[in-house]
């Protein structure tokens, strides 16, 4: 048991409750940390809010390859995509999202944060380069739509010389060839 010298008194309705010498010092700080986090968590979706306000990110859940077009980066892309073969046929979310809801919606989330931050921040190259991962999502939604073409390259036949030289220096993808089919930008 503690002595007395080693607790402090508080007064409740008139009867004195020890208390810690420890936790008597922390008071100020337990009595302000909630407020100080609801403050920060207000900050925090208050900007994400006017972010995503200011930057037009419902039209972002949407297919309108236009939207695209809100970076003045990407106008050369849209210019492009304009006058490709798959204008007709496939939308930006087509190439660059998975085909399932899912997958979809956290590819554009994961994307949106990413695009709004290296654009505040000025922080990303230019000309784009698409990420690793972004490149295997397009290289899956080539492959998701042209699926015959794609199972009669990897397993039909034997490969000829010059592909299998060219397969042990870098993976054999649909990209590697076509990379300028949805959008020609260099």
């Amino acid at each position: 048991m503690l002595g007395p010298a080693a607790l402090a008194s508080v007064s409740r309705r008139g009867s004195a409750v020890p208390v810690p010498p420890d936790l008597e010092e922390d008071r100020p700080l337990r009595r302000w940390l909630p407020l100080v986090v609801v403050v920060l968590v207000g900050v925090l979706f208050g900007l994400g809010g006017f972010t995503f306000v200011y930057a037009k990110g419902h039209s972002y859940l949407q297919d309108d390859p236009a939207v695209c077009g809100n970076c003045h980066i990407m106008d050369d892309h849209l210019d492009a995509w304009n006058k490709s073969s798959h204008k007709d046929v496939a939308t930006c979310n087509d190439c660059h999202t998975p085909h399932d809801p899912v997958g979809k919606y956290v590819v554009k989330a994961k994307n949106g944060f990413w695009h709004s931050f290296y654009f505040t921040t000025g922080d990303f190259p230019d000309p784009l380069r698409i990420t690793e991962g972004n490149h295997e999502v397009t290289e899956e939604a080539c492959r998701y739509c042209h699926e015959d073409v794609t199972a009669t390259i990897d397993h039909g036949g034997a490969p000829s010389e010059a592909r299998l030289e060219r397969d042990t220096e870098e993976a054999f993808t649909c990209t590697r060839c076509h990379r300028y089919v949805g959008h020609w930008v260099r």
